[in-house]
């Protein structure tokens, strides 16, 4: 390094070698910044997905693991069939920041014995789908909507706060899978 006649070093050399400093940190902190936020965010994505699981009986939560990486969705575990394996997906696709879903879930009963568990089964499970999709809808009052699940023909009855809120529980119905045909018993607030 260049240095004064003094023997100091040249100001402008201190100056260039403090700004590449505060530079460098700089970046460092907001690469630091940007990695922590992308954890608290997956950490956030995974208790999500636990309390889903959790709250669906249909599944045995605890038969399941959950591991988030920048928004991707692990699922690992067992579970009965494979209806129980596509639940999951669908419960966690649902969740707000999830990229991907990685369904590694083991079924421990053959597919010949999970097809013979029939209609109510399949029934059953698309009931607790669209319970639980209409409840995670922030547009919906999901709390007031039964919905029960029969031969593949879906019923809505209870009340909702809109016609817009109707509509829109009307369609995840119809949209939802297995779902053949939705009947609409939904009554709105103060129309009743």
């Amino acid at each position: 390094m260049k240095t004064t006649p003094q023997g100091r070093f040249h100001p402008l050399f201190v100056s260039l070698g403090l700004a590449l400093a505060l530079g460098a940190s700089s970046v460092s902190a907001a690469s630091s910044a940007n990695d922590w936020q992308d954890e608290a965010k997956d950490a956030w994505i995974d208790g999500k997905a636990e309390s889903m699981l959790m709250v669906n009986t249909n599944l045995n939560n605890f038969d399941i693991n959950t591991d988030v990486e920048q928004g991707v969705v692990i699922l690992t575990g067992k579970v009965d069939t494979e209806l129980d394996k596509s639940l999951a997906s669908g419960l966690v696709r649902q969740i707000d920041g999830v990229s991907e879903i990685k369904n590694e879930l083991t079924v421990s009963q053959p597919a010949s014995q999970s097809a013979d568990l029939g209609q109510a089964v399949v029934d059953t499970k698309v009931s607790a789908a669209l319970k639980t999709s209409l409840l995670l809808n922030p547009d919906i009052s999901g709390t007031n909507i039964d919905v029960s699940v029969n031969d593949g023909v879906a019923t809505l009855s209870g009340e909702v706060k809109s016609d817009a809120a109707r509509d829109l529980a009307v369609l995840m119905a119809e949209n939802a899978q297995d779902v053949e045909r939705v009947i609409d018993e939904l009554d709105v607030e103060g129309n009743a």
